[in-house]
């Protein structure tokens, strides 16, 4: 029944969408707590800064991130992102993309969590002599992160799933050898549950994970 799968790298595929979900988390991960401080900061520019930018690339398409990475940023500037093969730029401009994409959402859900931390812990360190990204650092990022671990993991599933559109700039992920196969064989419904059982695969158990850590690290109030 599976025969069409021979001479397809099936699993090389979905390994470069883990690769791009991997690198992409981190960095948007990072980004994003990095946009989540600069919201809830007293320095108004920093403020705007993040405001605009997580309301802009909220409503922009990832495709059009995607496309506008690989034709304005390689093609039109000759940004490369130290690569060499066109493979690997194609991969790394990716990653970017989804970077920026991606921790607009991380910032946001950050932020809900920031707003769940008592106004008085914060002021309270503040009367002790901390910084605000001392308190930022030490008081208030650890409690929001605990409380926001199932909208993160709801963005990382998401994220997983947007890799696909990677495939717009000739990444070699799933959902690009998924068009290839189904271009050259005549299995349409089979291919289709092939690659829906393969993201099943790499979401579900995720989801559940990091619903169990949520349930583990929730604060007590």
């Amino acid at each position: 029944m599976f025969d069409f799968l021979d001479g397809y790298d099936l699993l090389g595929a979905f390994w470069v969408t883990v690769q791009l979900t991997v690198y992409s988390a981190l960095g948007s991960l990072i980004w994003g707590t990095l946009l989540a401080g600069m919201k809830v900061s007293p320095v108004p520019l920093m403020r705007g800064f993040a405001t605009g930018y997580v309301n802009v690339v909220r409503n922009i398409p990832l495709t059009v991130i995607i496309v506008f990475s690989s034709l304005g940023l390689f093609s039109t500037l000759n940004i490369s992102l130290g690569a060499s093969d066109i493979t690997d730029v194609n991969f790394r401009l990716a990653v970017l993309a989804l970077i920026a994409y991606t921790a607009a959402f991380v910032c946001e859900a950050l932020r809900s969590g920031i707003n769940t931390v008592p106004v008085g812990q914060a002021e309270a360190a503040r009367a002790l002599g901390l910084s605000f990204t001392q308190v930022l650092r030490l008081i208030i990022l650890p409690q929001a992160f605990r409380s926001v671990v199932n909208p993160l993991s709801n963005v990382l599933i998401a994220l997983t799933k947007n890799t696909t559109v990677a495939a717009a700039i000739g990444v070699a992920e799933a959902s690009h050898l998924m068009k290839g196969m189904i271009e050259n064989e005549a299995q349409l419904i089979l291919i289709s549950a092939v690659f829906a059982f393969g993201f099943i695969v790499l979401t579900l158990p995720t989801g559940l994970i990091l619903g169990w850590v949520s349930k583990k690290v929730a604060v007590k109030r």
